[in-house]
């Protein structure tokens, strides 16, 4: 097996068909979105464009995808999400800063080798696999 690939064979969380807990931000420390869904990279690109503009997320401009968790199912997923809505602030921070301390929008890397979010069935053994 290659070290290396190609960036088409990058594996992102919507390609592998994987249920995603995710949060949203405007900016670092600021106003937390958190939601679910099986298309990761349609629902972030909603957020980014602003489909539903009277949404929370248009309404604070929440764009920055900072946080997320994969499901192999829906109903776990939505259990998790509600739970994640009921905490509060500082536990999402703490969430948050825990795998991403920088604040980094994690949609911007996708398709970057070098990402601080590898999805947990396309890394293995520390080495990407296709």
């Amino acid at each position: 097996m290659n070290d290396r690939l190609d960036n088409n064979s990058i594996k992102t969380p919507t390609s592998m068909g994987v249920w995603v807990v995710y949060i949203m931000t405007n900016k670092p420390n600021g106003v937390l979105y958190v939601g679910v869904t099986d298309d990761i990279e349609s629902r972030v690109q909603e957020h980014k464009n602003k489909l539903y503009k009277n949404s929370f997320t248009a309404k604070f401009n929440c764009d920055k995808l900072v946080y997320l968790e994969e499901f192999d199912n829906g109903a776990e997923a939505a259990i998790r999400e509600k739970q994640l809505k009921k905490w509060n602030r500082q536990w999402k921070i703490n969430l948050i800063e825990e795998m991403n301390p920088g604040w980094m929008d994690i949609s911007m890397n996708w398709r970057n080798e070098d990402l601080i979010y590898k999805t947990k069935l396309s890394h293995v053994g520390g080495k990407l696999s296709n």
